[in-house]
C-alpha cells in the first residue's frame, strides 16, 4: 500500500476531489494548512499592498493499493495544476499495514 500526501491550492480542491471520485478514490482526509514556499502572495489591506510568505493550502492524505499509486498521483497533478509557481507537491511513501477498526480485518482489502 502507498500513502499519497498532496499539498495543493485551496482553489483547486474541488477539482481534485471530483477527479479523485471519478477514478474511484472515495475516502481521504484533508486539512487546511499554512506553509512557506517560493510563491509570495500579495494582499491589500485598507489600500496598502503587502506580501507575505505564509501560504494557505490544503493537505490531502490518501492511502491506496500499490497498483493504484500512479493513477492517483497523475490524477492529482492534472487536476491541481495551474502551471504557476505554488501549485504544490505530492509525496508518496510506503504503508506496511492497514486495519479496519470495526471488523479487525487487515491488508489492502480494508481500503475498499
Amino acid at each position: 500500500m502507498k500513502k499519497i500526501e498532496a499539498i495543493i491550492r485551496k482553489s483547486k480542491f474541488s477539482a481534485v476531489k471530483d477527479a479523485l471520485h471519478e477514478i474511484g478514490v472515495n475516502f481521504f482526509s484533508y486539512w487546511d494548512v499554512t506553509g512557506l514556499g517560493n510563491e509570495k502572495e500579495g494582499h491589500v489591506y485598507r489600500g496598502v499592498s503587502y506580501s507575505t510568505s505564509d501560504i494557505q493550502r490544503r493537505y490531502l492524505s490518501i492511502v491506496v493499493n500499490d497498483n493504484f499509486e500512479e493513477t492517483t498521483v497523475r490524477t492529482i497533478i492534472k487536476a491541481a495544476s495551474t502551471g504557476d509557481v505554488g501549485d504544490g507537491k505530492v509525496f508518496v511513501s510506503d504503508i506496511n499495514e492497514a486495519y479496519r477498526i470495526r471488523t479487525g480485518e487487515k491488508g489492502g482489502e480494508t481500503l475498499n
